[in-house]
């Protein structure tokens, strides 16, 4: 964290600075929208991104634990009822920060295919069942591990989908698995366990990737975690410099605007997911498969991803913390109506219960949604690039 509240400190000098040419005299002043825009990102940088991707990373660190602790039980022939419980619970919490990331997909996340390493939906069903069944290929995941996932099985097989599946009771009805939200029962064989720790380990790998891109570092127990044969794994990179220093030398950013324009894009997107996909495919489905075309099925949470997802959006847009300087203080000061409009149409979005078909509540959802990606991608993006 010291990086960037030393990098702030630069940028905040830069604004309130008249560039001098060789004559001493003025040749660039920062504009208003410019310092009010760079005000702006180091509130959403700290507390929104960082501190979501640190929270995603610790509840990882729990679930770690408890799935070590599963497969120690497994392989020693002792009652693990209660741990399985326990770690459903860290996975539910890990997931959360997870979705309340979404709006900020861009950056390390697509930059290294973070996003469809670790969540990739819905779960290939088949695909799970084959490799579960095939005892040649579970031998060798027993014998290797978290090596075997990562290196052998592709984005269906992995991250927090096939944990899922693993940590969450489903019955098989019609050749479709269907969850029930309860604990798995504890029933793995060894192999199964250590397929489960495989995957697990490689999620929180990855989690702590995400972190370790944006901050610049992480803690120590961390840094153990994404280091292998006494080599880090870390991609060297500090996306919350690079925001925070927008249009300095080694920033990706050339200016304020394109850095917020990249944040109200990262907003669209995860609207018209949410709206188009995650909502409609099950809302408008007419078949079978179209009906399964959720995203968090066996843990029973797909509700909750959608309103966390939202919640990304507020965050990203009003900010995370009480007295944040944000996007949308700046909106206000241009255009209180537009900004006033925005935040009507994300408090619209209620917490709703089911995707089901014909249902009400789920179509106003949708269509709030939508009207929210709408707003962001037209009336705030004029304001912005003005």
């Amino acid at each position: 964290m010291k990086k960037i509240f030393k990098f702030a400190l630069c940028a905040a000098c830069f604004t309130t600075m008249v560039a001098c040419n060789n004559n001493g005299g003025s040749s660039e002043v920062v504009s208003d929208k410019e310092a009010a825009l760079k005000r702006a990102m180091t509130p959403y940088v700290e507390n929104t991104v960082i501190a979501t991707y640190r929270s995603m990373a610790d509840e990882g660190l729990v679930l770690l634990e408890k799935v070590k602790e599963i497969n120690t039980a497994v392989n020693e022939g002792k009652d693990y009822t209660q741990t399985m419980e326990e770690a459903g619970a860290a996975w539910r919490a890990m997931r959360k920060y997870w979705e309340q990331s979404e709006a900020f997909l861009y950056g390390p996340a697509a930059a290294h295919n973070i996003d469809p390493h670790i969540d990739t939906w819905p779960l290939d069903f088949t695909a799970m069942s084959s490799l579960l069944k095939n005892l040649d290929q579970m031998k060798d995941i027993e014998a290797d591990g978290v090596a075997y996932v990562k290196n052998n099985l592709g984005p269906s097989l992995q991250g927090f989908h096939a944990a899922e599946y693993m940590l969450f009771e489903s019955v098989e009805q019609g050749g479709r698995a269907v969850g029930t939200g309860k604990p798995h029962a504890t029933n793995l064989s060894k192999a199964e366990s250590a397929y489960l720790l495989g995957v697990v380990t490689d999620l929180v790998q990855q989690a702590i990737l995400i972190e370790d891109s944006w901050a610049g570092e992480v803690s120590a127990a961390k840094e153990a975690i994404i280091t292998e044969d006494d080599e880090s794994m870390s991609y060297g990179e500090n996306y919350g410099e690079y925001m925070v220093n927008a249009g300095q030398a080694g920033s990706l950013y050339k200016s304020y605007q394109h850095a917020t324009e990249e944040i109200i894009d990262g907003c669209v997107n995860i609207a018209d997911e949410v709206a188009g996909l995650k909502m409609g495919n099950p809302y408008l489905s007419s078949t079978d498969k179209e009906r399964d075309y959720i995203e968090s099925p066996y843990s029973c949470t797909s509700t909750r991803d959608f309103a966390d997802n939202i919640r990304s959006i507020q965050h990203s847009y009003e900010g995370s913390q009480a007295g944040d300087y944000s996007i949308s203080n700046y909106i206000y000061s241009q255009d209180p109506k537009v900004d006033a409009e925005v935040r009507k149409a994300i408090e619209a979005i209620q917490n709703f219960e089911s995707t089901a078909q014909n249902n009400p509540q789920v179509k106003a959802a949708m269509e709030a949604v939508e009207k929210v990606g709408e707003l962001l991608a037209e009336d705030v993006k004029a304001i912005i690039v003005k």
